[in-house]
């Protein structure tokens, strides 16, 4: 009986580490996946850098981003951190 008492405490706090570490990261990393695939040419997007442009093509693994100059960059699809809601 001693060592399921001593157990108790180590599960609940495996439990409350699981609902408010754990799954909300993964809800989040889920977030972000299914945003980085609906990514569309036209979007107003930030890269993880901060850079601001909008996607010019997108290609399998990379998109081309268009920034305020014309210039044309091209960054991992990973890279998105938001899109820009217009």
């Amino acid at each position: 009986m001693d060592t399921f008492a001593t157990l108790i405490p180590l599960l609940l706090m495996f439990v409350l580490f699981y609902f408010l570490l754990i799954r909300p990261q993964q809800k989040r990393q889920k977030a972000v996946q299914q945003m980085q695939n609906e990514l569309q040419k036209g979007d107003k997007i930030i890269t993880i850098g901060g850079l601001h442009g909008i996607i010019d093509a997108i290609e399998e693994g990379t998109i081309v981003v268009k920034c305020g100059d014309g210039s044309r960059l091209t960054y991992d699809r990973n890279a998105v951190r938001e899109v820009i809601k217009a």
